[in-house]
C-alpha cells in the first residue's frame, strides 16, 4: 500500500477507535460518530487529491496536523448529538485544547525537521478555520451565543468567496505573527466559551472583543493587498509609458 494511504488509512482507525472508546464510556451517540469519519473521509480524499505522489510519507509535521484532524472531525462529529455535546461540554472543550496544542507542535516540527512546506501550511490553515467554525457552531447550539458567533468562523470562507469577484484578495500575503496571533486568541476565546461555567452573558463578553479583533485583522490584510495592487498597477503604467 503507498505511504500516503497508510498514514491516511492510520488517521481513520484512530477516529475510529477514539470514536468506540467515547461510544461505550460516554455514551457518544453513533450518528456522532458517523458525522465524524464522514469529516475525516472528506479531508482525507482532499489530501490525497493534492498530495501528489502517493508513495511519499506526508513527512512529521503533516502527519501532527493529521492528529488535529482527526480531534476536529470528532468535535464535527458532536454537532450531530447537541444534547450529547451539551452534556459533555468538558470533554469537547479537551478535545478543543488539545487540537490548540497540537496546533504549535506541528509548527515546531516543521521547523525543528525542516519540513515545512506551502502544502503543509495551507493545510494548517484550513483546519484552524474548520476549528474556529466548529466551535462556533457548537456554541450557536449550546445556546451560548446567537447567529452572530457564527461570523467568527465564516469570515475566513467570506474572504474566500471574495476572491471570485476581487480576485487581487488572493495574492500571497507576508507571513504575519499578528495573524497567527489572532488565530490563537479566537480558537482559545471560543473554547474558554464551551466550559460549562461560561454562562450566555459571559461569554457574550469575551466573544464580541475577539470578533471585533478578528475583523480588524482581516481589514489590515485586504487594506495591505489592495495597496500592494495599486502599487503593482501604478509600476505597470510607469514601465508602459
Amino acid at each position: 500500500m503507498p505511504r500516503l494511504w497508510q498514514e491516511l488509512g492510520l488517521a481513520l482507525l484512530m477516529l475510529l477507535g477514539g470514536g468506540i472508546v467515547a461510544c461505550v464510556f460516554a455514551a457518544m451517540p453513533v450518528q456522532a460518530l458517523v458525522g465524524a469519519t464522514v469529516a475525516l473521509a472528506v479531508i482525507v480524499l482532499l489530501l490525497a487529491r493534492f498530495w501528489g505522489d502517493p508513495q511519499r510519507s506526508m513527512g512529521p509535521a503533516n502527519q501532527v496536523t493529521l492528529v488535529r484532524a482527526v480531534l476536529v472531525c470528532m468535535l464535527v462529529g458532536a454537532l450531530f448529538a447537541p444534547a450529547w455535546g451539551a452534556q459533555w461540554a468538558w470533554l469537547l472543550a479537551a478535545i478543543s485544547m488539545l487540537a490548540l496544542v497540537l496546533d504549535g507542535v506541528d509548527g515546531w516540527v516543521a521547523r525543528r525537521w525542516r519540513c515545512a512546506s506551502a502544502y503543509g501550511a495551507r493545510f494548517d490553515m484550513e483546519l484552524d478555520a474548520l476549528l474556529i467554525l466548529v466551535l462556533c457552531a457548537h456554541l450557536l447550539q449550546m445556546g451560548k451565543a446567537g447567529s452572530w458567533v457564527l461570523a467568527i468562523g465564516l469570515m475566513r470562507y467570506g474572504f474566500v468567496a471574495a476572491m471570485l469577484r476581487w480576485p487581487w484578495l488572493g495574492a500571497p500575503l507576508p507571513d504575519s505573527d499578528r495573524r497567527k496571533l489572532v488565530c490563537v486568541v479566537q480558537v482559545a476565546s471560543l473554547l474558554l466559551c464551551l466550559l460549562p461555567l461560561v454562562d450566555a452573558s459571559l461569554a457574550t463578553t469575551l466573544l464580541l472583543p475577539a470578533l471585533a479583533l478578528l475583523a480588524w485583522s482581516f481589514a489590515v490584510d485586504v487594506h495591505w493587498l489592495h495597496r500592494a495592487v495599486r502599487g503593482g498597477t501604478a509600476d505597470n503604467r510607469r514601465r508602459e509609458g
